[in-house]
């Protein structure tokens, strides 16, 4: 089977994806265009436009299935290179750009939006990462058709609820391993997220704020826990950062900091890690967090975006956007009722996470792709 594959915005996650796709299945052919993860506005719009014309010979040869990011502007791509609409086509959502959280200085803008509509609308089948992506970008859909002024197709919603349907990035055989974290000690947590806003760094320098209020002090004058802040970094980056770097060292609990280049490197922090922290505003699977789990950490999870579909609520601390004081403190309270547990031997196992295992997705990919592939476009 040739298949043509392309990532709009080829972020590590959807690179990640996309390796990981190709490499599952060796003995179909694959084709692979990608843009750097750069000017998103831009690779959103121009995506289409620019393969159109520095790809248009590769475009045009025969292939038995397209599979697309919602970061490619698939209705324009098609419109350049009439072939593509021939192909049967999946799009994969990462994310949808009705759910994801924007600063408060930017003003809202419909035409990302229309994009993910419109290149959904193109596609035979639509995939997404989580139930969470899936139900916000549909209902996202919905708000906006009501807000169109006239002549909105009614059948919209339908077409995309009927081709629509949850397929998980699944979680590599290699990253899961058993639990090594010690037993003695501080409390090890883990914040691995890329370094900006959406993130939320300052919800967890506010959570952290006030848990050293609230547990100044460990046995014998050790802190009570160390963290690890570790993810990718870019050149501007929120002034949280500062201010949790300093928070740390006063209280003696820093640990690994900034952006680990060696992958056995990042291995080894999360292997050496208790717990996994996320205080994310935009999650769309999560997929740091399940690999951290899958290497032996607790989940310590805001009760919000995916994570709901994955983690019990005792790994999940209450959500409230609008409070983020009121969020700090059910982070700092759970935080201090596990360092309490633990302490007492008694406090939660790490959660199964099997059901994201590669080997049980594995089938459900081939058999999704290879029936759609020979879907009749003609």
């Amino acid at each position: 089977m040739r298949v043509l594959l392309l990532s709009g915005y080829d972020a590590p996650s959807h690179r990640r994806w996309r390796e990981q796709l190709a490499a599952r299945y060796p003995d179909w052919q694959w084709t692979q265009l990608s843009l750097p993860p750069r000017h998103f506005k831009w690779r959103m719009r121009g995506s289409g436009f620019l393969w159109a014309f520095e790809q248009a010979n590769r475009l045009r040869e025969p292939y038995d299935l397209l599979i697309a990011t919602s970061m490619v502007d698939l209705s324009a791509l098609r419109g350049l290179v009439p072939e593509v609409a021939r192909i049967p086509t999946l799009v994969y959502f990462h994310e949808n750009q009705f759910a994801y959280p924007q600063r408060k200085q930017q003003r809202a803008n419909v035409e990302p939006q229309l994009i993910n509509l419109y290149t959904a609308l193109c596609a035979d089948q639509v995939a997404f990462n989580s139930d969470y992506n899936r139900r916000t970008f549909l209902a996202g859909v919905a708000d906006l058709l009501s807000r169109l002024p006239d002549r909105v197709p009614d059948t919209v919603l339908a077409q995309l609820h009927a081709r629509s349907r949850v397929m998980p990035i699944p979680i590599e055989h290699d990253c899961f391993v058993p639990d090594r974290a010690p037993e003695d000690g501080p409390l090890t947590l883990i914040w691995n997220h890329r370094w900006e806003y959406d993130k939320a760094p300052d919800r967890l320098l506010n959570g952290l704020r006030r848990f050293f209020e609230l547990c100044p002090e460990g046995k014998a004058g050790e802190p009570p826990i160390r963290v690890h802040v570790v993810g990718q970094q870019f050149r501007q980056q929120p002034p949280a950062f500062e201010a949790l770097k300093s928070l740390l060292d006063a209280h003696g609990a820093g640990g690994g900091w900034g952006y680990v280049e060696s992958r056995e490197a990042y291995g080894r922090l999360l292997a050496e890690s208790h717990v996994v922290l996320s205080t994310a505003l935009h999650d769309f699977q999560g997929l740091s967090v399940l690999e951290a789990v899958a290497a032996g950490c607790r989940p310590l999870v805001p009760d919000r975006e995916a994570y709901p579909e994955w983690f019990a609520p005792e790994y999940r601390y209450l959500s409230d956007l609008e409070n983020p004081e009121f969020e700090a403190q059910a982070f700092a309270e759970r935080l201090l009722s596990w360092c309490r547990a633990r302490a007492q031997g008694e406090w939660l196992a790490v959660p199964d996470i099997d059901f994201l295992h590669e080997r049980r997705w594995h089938p459900v990919y081939r058999d999704e792709l290879i029936g759609l592939s020979r879907t009749s476009k003609i």
